[in-house]
């Protein structure tokens, strides 16, 4: 089976570790524990966190796998994102929703005020990317995380940008580029968010197997 590029496994992050975490049960019981309480702390975007939240349709399947998970594993999750990433007002309200429909605790986290989580999650052991999905199971032992977007994403997110490419800012050309661009994300938003569900459990089937 193929490892998605978005997901690191725990026997890739162990061999990078450089220590314990700073993410102990107490530190990961101070975070946001619902989509609720991200929304009313974030200051931009609003609308799109909450638009993505509302569309994303969890599949029945899905919730059975996880709800198996955290019978079986008492999984829980950590998330990190911010209010300006359009990755973020993508994948942490899928987070979110799989939490609420399957009772898994979550705890949200803002990254620019937790940059010790943060480079705990780096990707490529470089780059603060967001959103990240971390997974801990009932002794709070890391399991695994995904970072960003699904394999899915980007590959389309490379098409989708070509719509800019040649298109100078401040131009009618480029606002009518711009309006495509966001018409046809929103069109393949649904996609994005059923991939990244695809992931989180082949990250969870690794982890656990």
């Amino acid at each position: 089976m193929t490892i998605p590029s978005s997901v690191v496994t725990r026997k890739e992050k162990s061999a990078q570790s450089n220590g314990d975490s700073v993410v102990t049960l107490e530190r990961y019981r101070t975070g946001m524990s619902n989509f609720d309480e991200w929304m009313n702390v974030i200051e931009k975007n609003a609308h799109l966190f909450q638009r993505h939240y509302d569309e994303f349709n969890l599949q029945e399947k899905d919730i059975e796998t996880f709800k198996n998970y955290i019978n079986s594993d008492g999984i829980h999750a950590l998330v990190i994102g911010e209010d300006w990433c359009p990755d973020v007002w993508r994948g942490l309200p899928v987070a979110c929703a799989l939490a609420e429909q399957t009772g898994m605790e979550i705890r949200l986290f803002e990254r620019d005020k937790n940059s010790d989580i943060m480079s705990e999650f780096l990707k490529d052991g470089e780059f603060e990317s967001i959103p990240v999905v971390v997974f801990y199971n009932d002794s709070h032992e890391y399991l695994g995380h995904w970072i960003e977007r699904s394999d899915l994403a980007n590959s389309e997110m490379n098409s989708l940008v070509e719509i800019l490419q040649g298109k100078e800012r401040g131009t009618p050309e480029w606002d009518e580029a711009r309006a495509l661009y966001l018409s046809k994300q929103w069109e393949v938003a649904e996609g994005w968010r059923q991939s990244q569900i695809s992931e989180l459990i082949e990250l969870l089937d690794t982890a656990l197997s």
